[in-house]
């Protein structure tokens, strides 16, 4: 209201007439200190041409999970800052909390440490919290067109790719595409899938395919309409959004949800129910947002042996312990690799986080490498708030007290927590103690004189 009365260049009093309200009244909208009811809104919009979805700008930074990740940041470990602040600060100054997101990410990206290209189209997408609500009705419009069901999706969306496109599905053998997943021969009119890939995945290259096909425009008015600059960036956008819809198209939205509500979210029933695979129900999870009919917010990682994220979606639900450049060797997610097939549960409690949620119940499990050769090389993650796990399918027979779960850190370097004997390094920034007469069980000693005496 502030902004909008400067852009019209009015004062209090001049503005609160138009509006048929008292100047104090606006004095108190302009600080926050009152609610912009409906019926003045309503004046606004009539009186000014003013687009209420302006209302909103906090979105495009995540709204106050959004900021609060990034308050979390190490660097401002020392100041203290909780979430009600997050909030007053994202309330009070919407626009000077925009600027801080963008200053900190592009400090984020020029700092490196991952992929410049990787970490901007991944802010882009934690920007829109990875639902994408054209691309969703598009796709769900899509399936309902195909009669899309549990038992011919694969041969359905074949059909649609050789009726309307004059393109046929191929499976070419390992000795032929030893270095390629798929591969659209135009002169032959084909789309090659290799053999290795398992089912699943084959019906969900003919959607990607599809995907870029039918839904070319949409995807590039999207990647257009980012805050991308850096080429390679806009590319892996595209790419997400390319995948978004071939996700969507298997796994239409409403009944995907209600599948989701029906089971208590049970992942195995979801795999069967849609044909997909543990990695793709994992992506889907995170996508669901839509307003009116919105899922749990979960969130969901790629993790690796050595405890790299090579995948990491926050989608809504504000997580901020995959910000961290190391994983907790205490998170099960490492020992799902010594478990293949098995869906490892725990309930966790992540310590430093207090910025947002801490106690999450969270899914892992072993997924195939690359085209399904080879022994597993990655976990997927699926991660839920305590709170709103109580009712899902992965809770059954768990203890969701927060002091009954596992308490982690954000990686040893960000985790002050004492006592630790898993602790490979020190936390960043904390005075070392070293004792030469007492040897404890960890080789690092932080606490302070107090601390040790209690």
């Amino acid at each position: 209201m502030r902004r909008l009365r400067k852009k019209e260049g009015k004062t209090q009093a001049a503005m609160a007439v138009s509006l048929g309200i008292s100047a104090s009244y606006l004095n108190l909208i302009e600080r926050n200190q009152r609610p912009l009811s409906a019926r003045v809104l309503v004046r606004v919009i009539e009186q000014y041409e003013f687009d209420p979805r302006a209302l909103r700008e906090d979105e495009t930074i995540g709204g106050i999970d959004g900021l609060a990740r990034r308050l979390s940041d190490e660097r401002f470990a020392d100041l203290g800052i909780d979430r009600d602040e997050v909030s007053e600060f994202l309330a009070s100054a919407p626009q000077a909390a925009a600027a801080f997101a963008r200053l900190y990410d592009n400090a984020s990206i020029d700092e490196g440490g991952i992929n410049d290209a990787l970490l901007a189209s991944r802010l882009e997408i934690e920007r829109w919290r990875n639902h994408f609500a054209d691309l969703d009705h598009a796709a769900e419009e899509l399936a309902d067109e195909l009669r899309l069901s549990r038992g011919d999706i694969g041969s359905a969306l074949t059909e649609r790719l050789r009726e309307k496109h004059q393109l046929s599905v191929r499976i070419l053998p390992l000795e032929v595409m030893p270095e390629a997943l798929s591969r659209l021969d135009l002169h032959a009119r084909q789309l090659q899938l290799s053999e290795m890939l398992s089912h699943s995945s084959r019906n969900f290259q003919v959607a990607l395919q599809l995907a870029q096909l039918e839904q070319r425009d949409q995807i590039e008015a999207l990647v257009a309409g980012s805050q991308l600059i850096d080429q390679g960036a806009r590319q892996l956008f595209e790419r997400h959004l390319t995948a978004y819809f071939a996700a969507a198209l298997i796994m239409p939205y409403g009944r995907f949800l209600r599948a989701c509500e029906q089971t208590g979210y049970d992942i195995l029933v979801l795999q069967r129910r849609f044909s997909v695979s543990f990695e793709q129900v994992a992506h889907r999870l995170t996508t669901l947002q839509r307003v009116g009919q919105r899922g749990l917010p979960f969130f969901m990682a790629r993790v690796d042996r050595s405890g790299q994220f090579s995948k990491r979606f926050s989608g809504a639900s504000g997580a901020t312990l995959l910000e961290s450049e190391a994983s907790c060797p205490l998170w099960n997610v490492h020992q799902a690799f010594d478990r293949q097939g098995e869906l490892c549960v725990q309930s966790i409690r992540v310590e430093g986080s207090d910025s947002g949620a801490n106690h999450w119940l969270t899914m892992a499990q072993t997924v195939a490498g690359t085209g399904g050769v080879g022994e597993a090389s990655f976990v997927i993650v699926l991660g839920l708030e305590g709170r709103l796990a109580l009712d899902t399918a992965a809770a059954r027979g768990f203890d969701l007290l927060p002091e009954a779960a596992q308490p982690i850190g954000l990686g040893c370097a960000r985790c002050h927590r004492a006592g630790c004997r898993q602790r490979s390094l020190p936390p960043r920034g904390a005075p070392l103690h070293i004792d030469r007469i007492i040897r404890g069980v960890t080789p690092f000693d932080f606490r302070t004189m107090e601390e040790r005496e209690r």
